[in-house]
């Protein structure tokens, strides 16, 4: 069951993928906020309060509406409520916009319009970045977006839909990364400032939570890459980067394709209110701290591109084959 609204839920999304200001999104940004003004009172344990209420409740509302439609109306309806909550977690689409306006950009040779919508999307100052660094970062945001808005959710999803959990993985997964970013936006904002206690608190259960999902990710990008150049990038450059699960992802990126990511980072762009980056989903590396060294490998180039996409697509496949495997020898067990 859980392949199959996976399946459902990417070739839905494919046709008709979720607009971005959608009512579940104002419904998970409205919620988060209400949890924050009423419940984060500056006391370190109003920081796991506030995150176990924001991410626990909606979670067990999904796996509650999953098990009243097993118990009432059957098991198809169920089915479909997994396909819905799946649709609205996972998806290329709900980034893949940035990452192809760059690339026509490049492609086009229009550097400058490739710079300026690198800002845009991740809050830098790329004015005078060269190309094969607007390339580098493109690279490393994509990346890690394809593993937080896919392969990490399809991963909590399936181990615990296995459980009979239904789709409390999707959700769980995915309130834990959009509180973690949306409360980490502290500094500047002028609406609903976050304590450090609750920084702290999303922050640590986010590392937590993303630490299996993480490595899924990189070992499926080994996997359908350069298998001994990605696991040696793995053991060797993943602490290259500012935090440690993207710096798995990146670093084996980097040997499966044999390019050159981490080094030098780009300034962020000063802004008087941080929260609606975060609100539309935008990461945070680019207000962390520079990367500390680069990897391994040839310099980035509008090719590798095109091999990251290749990537990702194969471990798609990779995945998903798998589970149908496992979906097939439960059935005939």
């Amino acid at each position: 069951m859980s392949f199959f609204a996976i399946l459902c839920a990417l070739l839905i999304e494919q046709v008709r993928p979720l607009g971005y200001h959608n009512p579940v999104y104002g419904g998970v940004l409205a919620w988060t906020r209400w949890v924050s003004r009423n419940f984060d009172a500056g006391k370190p344990h109003h920081g796991w309060i506030a995150w176990a209420l924001a991410v626990g409740m909606p979670t067990l509302l999904s796996f509650g509406v999953y098990w009243l439609l097993v118990l009432t109306l059957g098991l198809p309806f169920a089915v479909i409520w997994n396909i819905a909550v799946v649709y609205t977690t996972l998806g290329f689409r709900q980034f893949s916009h940035h990452f192809t306006g760059i690339r026509d950009a490049l492609d086009a040779s229009d550097e400058s319009l490739a710079r300026s919508l690198l800002a845009q999307w991740q809050g830098v100052d790329a004015t005078s970045s060269p190309r094969s660094e607007v390339i580098r970062r493109v690279i490393e945001h994509s990346v890690i977006a394809a593993h937080r808005h896919v392969f990490g959710v399809l991963a909590w999803f399936s181990i615990l839909a296995a459980f009979g959990l239904g789709p409390a993985g999707a959700v769980f997964y995915r309130m834990s990364e959009f509180v973690a970013r949306y409360w980490a936006h502290k500094d500047g904002a002028s609406v609903q400032p976050s304590s450090e206690w609750v920084q702290h608190s999303s922050a640590g259960a986010w590392n937590a939570i993303d630490w299996l999902p993480a490595r899924i990710t990189a070992l499926g990008f080994a996997v359908v890459g350069s298998f001994e150049e990605a696991i040696d990038c793995w053991r060797n450059d993943a602490g290259r980067f500012p935090n440690r699960n993207d710096g798995v992802i990146l670093a084996a990126t980097s040997g499966a394709v044999n390019v050159r990511l981490g080094g030098g980072g780009l300034r962020p762009t000063p802004v008087i209110d941080p929260l609606p980056r975060a609100q539309a989903g935008e990461s945070i590396a680019g207000m962390q701290a520079s990367d500390s060294g680069s990897t391994p490998g040839r310099e980035p180039e509008p090719a590798h591109l095109r091999s990251v996409v290749g990537l990702v697509w194969r471990s798609v496949v990779m995945w998903m084959v798998l589970l149908a495997l496992l979906t097939l020898a439960r059935l005939l067990g």
